[in-house]
């Protein structure tokens, strides 16, 4: 397969089969990993608009070698979630739990949308459709991508929400798409949802799956290092005054 050219539609290179774009608004990442014939989408954004512009972006991208075949959605977070309905065909994958949290908790999913600037039309033009992932993720699941590219998806919660899950992408450097258990552009924030005596637990996970060389994809801001991960870690536990 020939080199992807993600400066084209304006991502980020993070490795020879992945990318990422942050979004306007919440400056929430989406991630985009390629193999042959196949690619995987890590969250797709905050409403439908936004995932057709996803969409049209990965389209260009990978064009005639590939298309979106599965989805990863890092935690049931509106901004990260809202995007799915916009890829029709396409496996989704949660953390075990996430499926709940869809069909019962649509309204309270649609009120926190709004009550963060999101429109109401398109709040709840999204959670009317919204997708219901089809494979839940209990501890981990590897998807094969084709070209010898195996994504390891990994449930990592409770922490920063009930439903937890990264997703490891081998190569050099392996990438770890970390959804909101990492943030650079703001404090990690923990909602109602959130199991904050887990966390550090979690990230130790994460740097568990990716080592010391590893690039580290948080949910919101710029990719960093596991010297920063650890940092957040500490910063955490003494937060939430746990080891």
């Amino acid at each position: 397969m020939d080199d992807l050219d993600w400066n084209a539609v304006g991502w980020e290179e993070l490795s020879a089969r992945a990318g990422r774009v942050r979004l306007p608004g919440w400056d929430c990442t989406t991630g985009l990993v390629v193999g042959d014939g196949a690619a995987l989408l890590v969250d797709t954004g905050s409403s439908l608009r936004e995932g057709a512009v996803l969409r049209a972006d990965t389209r260009r991208l990978i064009g005639p070698h590939a298309r979106v075949t599965h989805i990863a959605l890092t935690h049931p977070h509106f901004d990260h979630v809202l995007g799915t309905a916009a890829f029709a065909g396409v496996d989704v994958y949660g953390a075990a739990g996430i499926d709940t949290v869809f069909t019962r908790g649509r309204d309270e999913l649609r009120a926190s949308a709004m009550a963060h600037g999101l429109p109401h039309e398109e709040a709840a033009e999204a959670t009317d459709v919204l997708v219901v992932p089809h494979h839940r993720v209990c501890g981990e699941w590897t998807i094969d991508l084709g070209g010898g590219l195996q994504v390891l998806l990994a449930n990592v919660g409770p922490a920063h929400s009930g439903h937890d899950l990264a997703v490891l992408v081998p190569g050099t450097p392996e990438v770890v798409f970390c959804g909101d258990l990492v943030e650079e552009s703001g404090e990690p924030q923990a909602g109602s949802d959130a199991m904050p005596s887990r966390w550090p637990a979690a990230l130790d996970r994460l740097l568990e799956l990716g080592g010391e060389d590893a690039v580290y994809v948080p949910g919101h801001g710029a990719a960093v290092n596991a010297a920063f991960v650890r940092a957040q870690r500490a910063a955490l536990a003494a937060r939430f005054g746990v080891s």
